[in-house]
């Protein structure tokens, strides 16, 4: 499965938050899409208070290189 296009625009932790969010109506089965939207928002929650510009970008990175993994796994 590809990730979604324009992975590379993702600039803010608004439009990460919406894309993974759309990267998670792509996967297969409603459990899983369960598990990965709680992360999701979990994970959100957690680096809400995040105010370094360097350090949201690295998350930024991560957070797609980990998308792109579980959608092709």
């Amino acid at each position: 499965m590809a990730p979604l296009p324009n992975a590379e625009l993702v600039q803010s932790s608004v439009q990460l938050y919406r894309y993974l969010l759309r990267c998670c109506k792509q996967l297969p089965e409603e459990s899983i899409r369960q598990h990965y939207r709680h992360a999701v928002r979990q994970s959100f929650k957690v680096h809400a208070d995040e105010d370094d510009p360097e350090r949201i970008q690295q998350i930024i990175k991560r957070a797609i290189e980990d998308a792109d993994w579980v959608m092709n796994k």
